[in-house]
């Protein structure tokens, strides 16, 4: 990934992976409804957001549409790589530990997270 999202970056994007697509307007209703920010703020970070290639923008009447030009699932995987090499060493089970010791798991989380190991297991 050639930029990496800010926070607020990553908002925004949160907010167009789940519409696929949309306006500054539709981006700052959604939001406005966990954060106080101005609209001019949200067209600021879309128009840098446009200019970094994180999202495509087309014309539709007077409006500007933008498209995330990044998936969610990118997103993750790279910035996860990031975190787990410059926090812990490149280890994945490092990481694991780590946020499975700092969370309580429920029974359905622990018997998903067992299922994934078996099937992790199963592909060597």
């Amino acid at each position: 990934m050639k930029y990496k999202p800010t926070e607020s970056e990553l908002e925004i994007l949160s907010i167009l992976w789940g519409l696929q697509k949309g306006s500054v307007r539709e981006v700052h209703d959604a939001l406005s409804k966990t954060k106080d920010t101005g609209y001019t703020t949200t067209l600021k970070i879309m128009q840098i957001m446009y200019s970094k290639g994180l999202l495509k923008r087309s014309e539709q009447g007077r409006s500007h549409i933008y498209t995330p030009l990044i998936t969610e699932k990118d997103t993750q995987n790279s910035l996860l790589n990031s975190f787990m090499d410059s926090t812990f060493g490149g280890s994945a089970k490092k990481l694991i530990m780590r946020a499975l010791g700092q969370s309580n798991p429920s029974k359905e989380e622990i018997n998903e997270i067992r299922q994934l190991l078996n099937e992790l297991e199963n592909q060597q």
